[in-house]
């Protein structure tokens, strides 16, 4: 076969194989990721082997009762010198691209990625009587109730299941985790791929309950889709050349369903600190689009930066300042982030929360950082105290026996006091109690089956070691607080998951609870008592939450 020829044929393969590739594989067509650069050596490699098995010769040779042999013709010095140089651009690319992107060049760059503003703990996270902006429930917990959501719903869940993760978004100036159906199987997508998905899920992280909600117009477009339904292979033939990022399920404030796919560039040299450049809104119902620049995204976005990539450009900022031999050797004023991190809802946005610890001294935390994740801006508060694993720690000691889980905490304000707040989790992932933790002085912990009995057992124990004055203790709200005067027909004590709680019922009928540990006096309360009870509503109409008694003067 001819050169020429055979040159031909190699070419025509190769590009039939990248065809193929690209459909399955979707790599982004950007020399600036190290995606595409791979996918070029490895179709030169697969030109270079179509080249020479195209050259192969062979002759069959029969001599007693030996069998015929295949001889390979070896490439000429020439081609293999072409094939070598043409392999050697890209891995060029990929060596010098990566060493001239890294932090050892270009530490300084690096810890100039991001601005963080100073900021006052008091002034932006003011006390309330219940903290309604802070998803206390983690996924692994809003997964379950999700599940079993579904799992009631005979007609849906035999064809689809939950998505695999769910979504921290502002809704309605509240926090909620939400994610799309998806199909079970290929043979579910062929089933239904006519009609689409026909809901998602949302799950109330701050009380603990779930709902199924059906679209006005069905999802054509899922992660769990084949062929041209496939959300990932619809984008990337939409935006060939974009490095995508994360595909975030949202919904907006009407409830139709989005995508929010953030989109990558380096800010340094070729490969060096990716970060969100643009973003784009997919409608996976009609599977239209609309590319944004970060600080044009519409308000109703929440998810444009991860928690995850957060906390790596801190970890720039804070490890990198003085320099690459700093960060490795002499450590002089390097923090991180701790591991993890929490979602609080502030005005429009969810805003991720986690700890900054010193490099040298890990056990504590030298203060707080908070991040937009639609607009990448930052917040550090200086707050001393433990990091906030050794809190997880110390609440889950407080109820041993139970061997709950903690989630990973959040921060809040219990009169001045910077307060860690969390939820305890049983073995199946079911929320059992809230707890309450001081971020200076760890040992002080309160827990209770809710937030008001949590925050009222720990606002005691702040008073009961001199942290705060009578004066200074939170009150709740008047304007929630019900005064009324009761004659107690029976009392029952209940031990709920290691704490004591007291029940009263009035002649209406209605219960009256009130932890034990909040208040002892409780106990002094007997049958046939006419006492004068100041509550406030629960979510059960028929049990009000007992913030304070007093026995009722007796009149001739």
């Amino acid at each position: 076969m001819k050169k020429s020829t055979r040159i031909i044929i190699a070419s025509v393969i190769t590009l039939l194989i990248a065809a193929v590739g690209f459909y399955f594989v979707l790599p982004a067509l950007n020399p600036y990721s190290q995606e595409f650069w791979i996918c070029v050596l490895f179709l030169i490699a697969i030109w270079g082997v179509a080249y020479a098995l195209l050259g192969a010769k062979g002759e069959a040779k029969v001599i007693g009762k030996k069998k015929s042999k295949f001889s390979l013709s070896e490439l000429k010095g020439s081609d293999i010198k072409w094939v070598v140089i043409a392999a050697a651009v890209p891995v060029a690319v990929l060596l010098i691209g990566n060493l001239i992107s890294s932090t050892f060049f270009n530490a300084e760059a690096y810890s100039e990625i991001i601005e963080v503003k100073e900021a006052v703990f008091e002034e932006d996270m003011p006390e309330t009587d219940t903290v309604t902006n802070i998803a206390l429930m983690d996924t692994d917990s809003a997964t379950v109730i999700g599940n079993r959501t579904l799992g009631a719903l005979s007609d849906v869940v035999s064809q689809f299941e939950a998505g695999y993760t769910y979504s921290q978004i502002n809704y309605g100036g509240a926090p909620a985790k939400v994610t799309n159906l998806e199909y079970v199987d290929f043979f579910k997508w062929m089933n239904n791929k006519d009609t689409g998905i026909p809901g998602y899920i949302k799950v109330d992280p701050v009380n603990s309950d779930a709902e199924y909600i059906k679209f006005s117009a069905p999802m054509k477009y899922v992660e769990s889709a084949y062929f041209g339904d496939d959300l990932q292979r619809k984008l990337r033939f939409e935006y060939p050349t974009k490095i995508f990022d994360e595909v975030t399920f949202e919904i907006d404030e009407n409830g139709n369903p989005y995508y929010i796919v953030s989109c990558m560039s380096p800010r340094i040299a070729l490969f060096g600190a990716m970060d969100v450049n643009e973003v784009i809104i997919f409608n996976p119902v009609d599977g239209t689009s609309e590319l944004y620049s970060v600080s044009d995204t519409p308000s109703w976005v929440d998810n444009v930066f991860t928690g995850y990539l957060a906390s790596q450009k801190y970890d720039w900022y804070g490890m990198l300042g003085n320099g690459f031999w700093n960060s490795v050797i002499g450590n002089k004023d390097c923090k991180v982030t701790t591991d993890d991190f929490g979602y609080i809802i502030i005005g429009d946005d969810v805003w991720y929360f986690t700890g900054v610890t010193s490099v040298s001294a890990d056990e504590s935390n030298i203060g707080f950082i908070i991040s937009n994740a639609r607009t990448g801006e930052y917040k550090f508060y200086s707050v001393i105290g433990a990091e906030e694993y050794s809190a997880m720690q110390a609440a889950e000691g407080e109820v041993q026996e139970k061997g709950y889980v903690a989630s990973f905490p959040s921060l809040i304000n219990v009169s001045g006091e910077a307060t860690y707040i969390m939820v305890l989790k049983d073995s199946g992932g079911i929320v059992k109690l809230c707890a309450l933790v001081n971020v200076e002085n760890y040992s002080i912990v309160a827990t209770g089956t809710n937030q008001t009995e949590a925050k009222e057992a720990y606002v005691k124990l702040l008073l009961e070691n001199g942290i705060l004055k009578e004066e200074e203790a939170p009150l709740p709200d008047e304007n929630s607080v019900i005064e009324k005067d009761v004659t107690v027909s029976e009392i029952r004590t209940v031990t709920l998951d290691g704490t004591s709680v007291l029940y009263i019922t009035d002649a209406d009928g209605v219960l009256y609870k009130q932890s034990v540990s909040a208040d002892e006096s409780v106990m002094l309360i007997k049958v046939g008592d006419i006492v004068t009870v100041k509550y406030t509503d629960t979510d059960i109409e028929k049990i009000k939450q007992m913030v304070s008694w007093s026995e009722k003067e007796k009149t001739e």
